[in-house]
């Protein structure tokens, strides 16, 4: 592990609002990542930012009668409300659209321009005469060439994951007319000359999952093909050239880059020599399996042309998508649920401990479930951990008046619940280390269920021989409990600490705290309450009928 880290995930597009769909993947892994990583001592910093640029907001924001910018910025500041109400903790949040952003895209352009890796040609574009208008990326709908899937976008299958040289049988997805074609003068980026380089990157980097850089390479070896890189419309990054009126980079040439340009803004601010931090640094890009080929193939070429003046990625973890009640999510056809609209029906730590033990380190698809989420959260969530806690802190208040008592010689029991706390630290972190973060959070459950049976086991209302050795574990257990659930309930963590009566934050500690004995006999405890409410199923009946019609 790296005593720096830069985390990064997939930008959020500003044109409107987040879903659990989006923060399943991404948002709520990275955030747990980095949570982990800092009470491991790392020197960590999460950065984000808006992907402001692209013909959808151009024309919603028409639509609306406002200015792209005025447009952009009012999904910035909601998009960052919802995400700190998840607690989705960024250390910066921005913009593509910032000056410092499209300053940073067109320095990188002037480079591999002068390096050798655009080249200019003339095009024929997709024209709706219909709409009087070029029809870029978005705006075209067809047949995947490569794996015959309908209704796909001109510039990503999302069944496949690839980029499509031209799609077939192509629709104006406006207005559903055949479009025309025309000249244009485009700008490429030479990524037909990257497929070697590309290969040893993959072959030498171990973090990078198994599966995705088999398809990866399969897509090298097929065959790439060089990368258009600008559009014809008016909002977006100006491409800085002589000749080039009129045009804007496409937006997966500048929204990756934003990445850089925004750590570097945070860091600079901070005092902290930027560039020389990122090339020091773990660098980790949490993405959906929907952009794989954006960021293997796209994102890596592209530093590579710059001569690795910016370190790639170290880490990329990639995982499916979410779907609802066994569906696609679709906004277009109201099936899908609101992060904020959620946070109005259950606390933050309920989602992100449902969507963590149900999301594995893979590419596999997740389901969000209204009747499997009301069992976890009443039979795991209540019924184990916060059992256990309510047990062990309340049982300590109500007989011992809440100070921790001297132990006694530890018998075969006691000694193994001191192994499982001396163990803890290290069972779990190892876990979190390979992302297995869904993993990790069943170990501590396991934690937490031995506990359970321990102090069952030992019967302390009884007050017989080894009640106080059971009172003093279990008050430590609670203790390593609310360091370990940190990264994944962190309100329900700090709550866990406050009822044991320890001064300052569980976010101060370091990880091995929590394998180590620090509340010793004579401690006392502070209010003792139950830490989560019943999920009634009468409720979820309510939540569910207030999902629009499934596609």
């Amino acid at each position: 592990m790296n005593n720096k880290a830069i985390i990064t995930s997939a930008l959020p597009y500003a044109n409107g609002e987040i879903h659990l769909g989006h923060v399943a993947s991404t948002y709520l892994p990275a955030d747990v990542t980095t949570r982990f990583l800092k009470l491991n001592g790392v020197e960590a910093y999460y950065v984000c930012a808006s992907d402001d640029f692209g013909t959808p907001i151009l024309i919603q924001s028409e639509k609306e009668g406002k200015t792209p910018s005025e447009y952009v910025a009012h999904w910035n500041k909601r998009d960052y409300d919802d995400f700190t109400a998840f607690n989705i903790k960024f250390d910066f949040f921005y913009k593509t659209s910032s000056p410092e952003n499209i300053a940073f895209v067109q320095d990188v352009f002037k480079k591999l321009n002068d390096s050798g890796h655009i080249y200019q040609k003339e095009i024929i574009q997709f024209y709706c005469k219909n709409d009087n208008k070029f029809l870029p990326d978005r705006y075209v709908k067809g047949v995947c060439p490569y794996c015959m899937a309908e209704d796909q976008y001109s510039d990503l299958c999302e069944k496949c994951g690839r980029v499509p040289e031209e799609i077939t049988d192509p629709k104006c997805s406006l207005c559903g007319q055949p479009p025309t074609k025309e000249k244009t003068n485009h700008y490429f980026y030479r990524l037909t000359t990257f497929g070697n380089d590309l290969s040893k990157w993959l072959d030498g980097n171990e973090h990078l999952q198994k599966d995705v850089k088999k398809y990866v390479q399969n897509w090298i070896t097929s065959g790439l093909i060089d990368w258009d890189i600008t559009r014809d419309i008016p909002w977006g990054v100006p491409v800085p050239l002589e000749g080039a009126e009129g045009k804007v980079f496409y937006g997966w040439f500048d929204n990756h880059l934003a990445y850089i340009s925004t750590a570097m803004k945070f860091l600079d601010d901070k005092g902290i020599n930027g560039k020389e931090f990122w090339n020091s640094a773990d660098i980790y890009h949490f993405i959906g399996k929907d952009i794989v080929y954006h960021h293997y193939l796209f994102l890596t070429s592209m530093r590579l042309g710059l001569q690795n003046e910016y370190k790639l990625p170290d880490f990329i973890p990639t995982r499916g998508h979410l779907t609802l009640q066994g569906k696609k999510i679709s906004k277009s056809r109201n099936w899908y649920i609101g992060l904020k609209q959620f946070l109005e029906y259950y606390p933050a730590d309920y989602l992100r401990f449902y969507l963590v033990s149900i999301n594995p380190y893979s590419q596999d698809d997740l389901n969000f479930d209204w009747d499997d989420f009301t069992t976890r959260i009443n039979s795991e969530l209540i019924g184990n951990l916060g059992n256990f806690i309510n047990r062990a802190l309340g049982f300590t208040k109500k007989t011992f008046e809440g100070i921790v008592p001297e132990t006694e010689k530890f018998d075969e029991k006691d000694s193994e619940a001191e192994k499982r706390i001396n163990c803890l630290a290290t069972d779990v972190g190892s876990l979190m280390e390979q992302n297995h973060l869904d993993r990790a959070l069943k170990k501590i459950m396991e934690f937490s269920s031995h506990f359970n049976q321990y102090f069952q086991h030992k019967e302390p209302w009884k007050k017989g021989p080894g009640t106080a050795n059971c009172v003093f574990l279990s008050v430590n257990a609670t203790r390593s409990l609310a360091i370990a659930m940190f990264p994944f309930m962190p309100e329900s963590s700090e709550e866990i600490w406050k009822q044991l009566g320890l001064e300052e934050t569980v976010e101060n500690n370091s990880w091995k705290d929590m394998s180590e004995m620090k509340i010793h006999p004579g401690h006392i405890l502070g209010e003792s309450a139950p830490l989560f409410v019943k999920v009634e199923k009468t409720d979820i009946e309510k939540h569910k009928t207030g999902l629009g019609p499934a596609e």
